[in-house]
């Protein structure tokens, strides 16, 4: 049976990002993610979770102190040591909500020497953070141009390359779809891999319901491979939020 988590940074925006979490619980949601919850106190957070008995299933990292900047440091060298940094205040974050997952952007980068930076600096966080999930997405170009890690394929071999059992991936239909254009084919190669899901529909990333992407015949076909993990809406409402929750039934 699928598990249904809520994106509060993309849904719910019509409150502060604290009343979020109420108003998920009252949509039926039991987890929730946030991309940067930096900029709130942790234990405000671990307040609103504890309350409405709802789980954090992930955050992002790095920046903490990511304000429409750069996105992420991971695969962008000389910048090493700022990601390392960057992680293990991630980690703490992580760990005082009891994030589920860690997802770990890699930043602008490309080349050769970005892709042995990225896998360095893979292995290093899932070694100093050996009881944490990690995980990576690739994401399409056009939504985030020059992003390193864009492509199926080169997610498949940086996880076998760096070979953590910490380190899986974060599989985002909507991203799936503008890459590869075939969603079901991209997650049967995936699937093994797949430790979270995200859902939007293409091409606006509005509500997972009618669209280009089957996703009735997704979430049966996740269901008949045994996935547990959860499944994230992470979309832009076409209304309100509420307006829009007709898919997770």
């Amino acid at each position: 049976m699928t598990k249904f988590c809520a994106n509060l940074t993309w849904l719910f925006t019509e409150l502060p990002l604290l009343e979020r979490f109420a108003a998920a619980k009252e949509a039926g949601f039991d987890g929730v993610e946030v991309q940067f919850p930096y900029d709130v106190n942790a234990q405000d957070v671990v307040n609103q979770l504890s309350r409405h008995d709802l789980k954090m299933v992930s955050i992002n990292c790095p920046p903490p102190n990511y304000a429409g900047g750069e996105p992420g440091w991971a695969a962008v060298p000389d910048l090493q040591d700022r990601f390392q940094r960057d992680f293990n205040r991630a980690v703490r974050y992580a760990k005082t909500l009891g994030a589920e997952h860690l997802h770990i952007m890699s930043g602008q980068a490309q080349g050769h020497h970005a892709k042995k930076v990225y896998i360095e600096n893979l292995r290093w966080a899932a070694a100093q953070a050996p009881k944490q999930s990690l995980t990576i997405e690739p994401i399409n170009h056009g939504d985030m141009p020059g992003y390193f890690m864009n492509d199926f394929d080169l997610a498949a071999e940086t996880i076998k390359t760096v070979d953590a059992p910490n380190l899986r991936l974060q599989f985002d239909a909507y991203h799936a779809a503008k890459i590869t254009g075939d969603v079901m084919a991209a997650w049967d190669r995936m699937r093994e891999h797949t430790v979270h899901v995200q859902v939007a529909q293409t091409p606006d990333r509005t509500e997972p319901d009618k669209g280009e992407i089957d996703y009735p015949a997704f979430f049966a076909q996740l269901d008949a491979d045994g996935y547990k993990g959860w499944v994230s809406g992470e979309y832009g409402p076409s209304k309100t939020t509420q307006d829009g929750l007709a898919w997770i039934s």
